[in-house]
């Protein structure tokens, strides 16, 4: 994966416990191209990288715009970005990757939850780009906690933004029954946010007669799993016969990597799919966030950074 030194030539808060990043190349290059949805990399210490979508307008190559909310109960990524990433710092980041692009449609309807404002934001910007119809619904816990208010306001698509607050008065709530009345095959969905934030909006959408092929998510956090039950099951590598045992208290990319087996990743919590492996034989018992149920239904590929199994063996094409 092709890595980026840039420096951080400006580091402000956007919200409560929100700040953002402006990043540049060190050497006055333009950055790489990048499309509405895409995110990239960073490497906040040589053994800590998370990702981060990005949230400028995608036409800008001088820059790139990150967001990040101070997470106290994360795994630390957070709180390292807020507490050792300062402005006129040198960086490491990736080139970046888009596993959750704009499709063509007549219509698009935008949805974000707190942070997740930050690739919806990057949409809206292109979609305004191009004159496109869209909407975009913005919730956040209350208005202080609602990053880039001001930037969406003097927007030109400041009209077609509306903002929704859990301390607001029932009539800014954002009603699913009212804005996905009537199911369109021409209008396409995009969700961002907290888990229960996308499982509401899309499982509302499926209530409500929207097509599966219309709705499509990205999850900024893996969804929580209980680990109580869990049991050790065999991983066999198809290209030498080696057979490991996957302990229950192990990801099966800990313990391949012990035996010398390197597969890439990054967000280690099936979110970002940098990890995919194909599956030859068995059956996986899919815990991420990042393939589709139809994917996961084929029972070809898993992500073996949390994912693991149901029957006791899986075949991995490695």
């Amino acid at each position: 994966m092709n890595q980026l030194s840039v420096r951080v030539t400006r580091k402000q808060r956007e919200a409560e416990d929100v700040f953002s990043y402006e990043l540049a190349s060190v050497d006055g290059v333009p950055l790489p191209k990048f499309s509405a949805g895409s995110h990239i990399d960073v490497y906040i210490r040589p053994t800590l990288s998370r990702q981060y979508s990005l949230c400028n307008d995608p036409r800008e190559q001088h820059r790139y715009l990150i967001a990040v909310l101070r997470e106290p109960n994360s795994r630390g990524g957070s709180i390292a970005m807020h507490d050792e990433i300062h402005e006129g710092d040198l960086i490491t980041i990736s080139a970046p990757r888009n596993h959750f692009p704009l499709v063509e449609a007549r219509r698009s309807l935008l949805f974000a939850g707190g942070i997740g404002v930050t690739p919806i934001l990057c949409m809206a910007e292109r979609l305004a780009e191009t004159d496109a119809q869209f909407e975009m619904h913005y919730c956040a816990r209350s208005e202080s906690r609602a990053a880039f208010r001001t930037r969406i306001g003097s927007a030109a698509y400041a009209r077609d933004v509306h903002f929704h607050y859990d301390d607001g008065h029932d009539d800014q709530r954002l009603m699913l029954s009212t804005v996905l009345a009537e199911p369109d095959l021409d209008t396409h969905l995009y969700v961002c946010g907290p888990a229960g934030f996308i499982d509401y909006v899309v499982q509302g959408a499926k209530r409500l007669g929207w097509a599966e092929e219309t709705i499509h998510l990205e999850y900024f956090g893996a969804k929580h799993i209980d680990r109580a039950s869990q049991a050790s099951f065999l991983v066999r590598i198809a290209s030498s016969g080696q057979v490991v045992e996957i302990p229950a208290d192990k990801t099966v990319t800990a313990v391949l990597t012990e035996q010398g087996i390197d597969i890439p990743v990054s967000c280690e919590q099936g979110v970002c799919g940098t990890c995919v492996t194909r599956v030859l034989g068995g059956e996986p018992d899919h815990r991420d966030v990042y393939l589709t149920d139809v994917e996961k239904a084929k029972n070809d590929q898993f992500t073996p950074c949390c994912s693991r199994a149901k029957s006791e063996l899986l075949v991995l094409d490695l």
